[in-house]
């Protein structure tokens, strides 16, 4: 009996130590969307409050040319990672020994980058250095470009009468063979004309491009992303002993977004704006647990599911007046939040010591970021007929945390962390771009009365390397050798 009773008063004591263990860093993961407050023994209620400082600082690719994937070291990029912290609520209460409710509040994706100073991801204003970069070396400035685009044009309309002539002998050949010939080269000609016409189309989207870079000086690339997210949950416990609980319930989820894009890093694209205004929609949460009281044993299966929002966009893309159009339009975007699969475990080694693990999968591979206008004005480019996604993911996230929680007094407990999240793919966005992390942490817990308690944490992230690139797999930055760190603290109530 006395060692029941030492396990379970460690359970209790460590079951809050993991305040700093929930920031992830692949795709838009930030909660971790822990559900672990629901699970705890009686009436138990939690307020936690995160920071999370991150540095993530790179170089810009200073490579001009039409190799997409060519890098030559360019500018510093200082840190880009915004500082950000978030609230997690949770309360939960028995109704009897078989039902117990709750309800959860977190807020679980989310994204703050913001670039400064002198690199791509900036605008600068440099008109001839815009065009240079933006058309890929086609041209050094306005001038030269308005140059060729003048020549392109008249070789295009040269090659478009050929290409009528060659037609028309076509149909009046009077030998197979010949009719054939002239077709042949109408067709040729056709090609050279729609090729010059690309061409000449390129050059005058770079000069319209750099136009915006210098409308927009001095301003750099920013993303915001902020989600909250309430969860109500009704569980029922059963089996001989309650060892088993199944559980579910609706989530109501809020999600809105910012996005700027300047600098020549962006090529055409430099000066889009996007403002997703705020929607609302639900999705629901369902588990099953196992708890073995006398070894402090506890595991929980938690699958979230994914949650469709249909948003208002407005959206600003100056390159678009280059083709007679609103460059300015609203719109709506249609955006899924994934799903996620938790899975929550600890189980007492000895009276005094329990270890911990946690594991989580999120389909970042599944996720994408399309608004109308800008993917519509993407399909301009050949190679992209079907259009490109302003932000996805090329792979899914596996973040893995083990810990050992040592209790030294009735009253205080400990505990350590090491972690791995696996990121969403390499190479990544350059509005996030990190590859994952490796993790350590350390925690307390102070239990300042029988039913009050204090939790603080910290944890230290080594972010895994990452190469920054466009929608159009061009490589534009690249990002090493970045850490950052988290804090947490939680006060909770609980009584059995």
């Amino acid at each position: 009996m006395r060692h029941t009773f030492h396990l379970k008063t460690l359970a209790v004591a460590v079951a809050t130590l993991s305040v700093a263990s929930v920031a992830s860093a692949a795709g838009l993961d930030r909660s971790g969307q822990d559900i672990t407050a629901f699970l705890q023994d009686g009436t138990y209620a939690e307020a936690v409050y995160t920071y999370i400082d991150a540095d993530v600082t790179g170089h810009d690719n200073a490579y001009v040319g039409s190799d997409d994937k060519a890098y030559t070291q360019g500018k510093k990029i200082d840190d880009i990672a915004e500082s950000y912290d978030f609230f997690r609520y949770g309360v939960k209460t028995d109704i009897n020994d078989t039902f117990s409710v709750g309800i959860l509040y977190d807020e679980p994706f989310g994204a703050a980058a913001d670039y400064v100073g002198d690199n791509n991801f900036v605008a600068r204003g440099d008109l001839d250095a815009s065009v240079n970069a933006i058309s890929e070396g086609n041209a050094s400035s306005p001038t030269d470009a308005s140059n060729k685009i003048s020549l392109l044009t008249q070789g295009a309309t040269a090659a478009g009468i050929a290409a009528q002539n060659f037609a028309a002998q076509a149909q009046s050949a009077t030998n197979a063979q010949d009719a054939a010939n002239f077709a042949a080269q109408a067709e040729a000609a056709q090609a050279q004309a729609q090729n010059l016409v690309g061409q000449a189309r390129s050059l005058g989207a770079a000069v319209a491009a750099a136009n915006a870079e210098e409308a927009n000086t001095g301003e750099g690339t920013q993303v915001e992303v902020r989600s909250e997210s309430v969860t109500g949950i009704l569980g029922m416990k059963f089996g001989k002993n309650k060892n088993f609980q199944v559980y579910g319930g609706p989530v109501l989820q809020r999600v809105t977004a910012d996005v700027k894009l300047r600098g020549i890093a962006y090529g055409p694209a430099t000066g889009y704006t996007a403002h997703i205004s705020p929607d609302q929609d639900y999705g629901y949460l369902a588990g099953i647990a196992y708890s073995k009281p006398e070894i402090a044993l506890k595991a929980a299966l938690t699958y979230r599911s994914e949650i469709e929002h249909s948003m208002n966009i407005a959206e600003t893309y100056p390159l678009v007046a280059a083709f007679g159009d609103n460059p300015s339009q609203g719109g709506v975007i249609d955006i899924t939040t994934p799903e996620s699969i938790n899975f929550d475990f600890q189980t007492g080694i000895n009276p005094t010591t329990l270890a911990t693990a946690r594991v989580r999968y999120v389909p970042w591979g599944d996720f994408s970021i399309v608004p109308p206008l800008y993917t519509e004005t993407s399909k301009l480019n050949p190679d992209f007929p079907k259009g490109l996604p302003l932000v996805s993911y090329d792979e899914d996230q596996w973040l893995v945390e083990l810990g050992l929680a040592k209790r030294l007094a009735p009253a205080l407990a400990v505990s350590g962390t090491v972690g791995w999240d696996s990121g969403a793919g390499n190479p990544v966005t350059s509005l996030g771009p990190t590859e994952g992390y490796y993790s350590a942490g350390l925690g307390a817990k102070y239990n300042v009365t029988e039913n009050w308690a204090i939790s603080a944490g910290g944890k230290y992230l080594w972010l895994g390397d990452a190469t920054g690139q466009l929608p159009t797999q061009k490589t534009v930055a690249d990002f090493e050798s970045n850490d950052g760190f988290v804090l947490g603290v939680k006060v909770s109530y609980q009584a059995q």
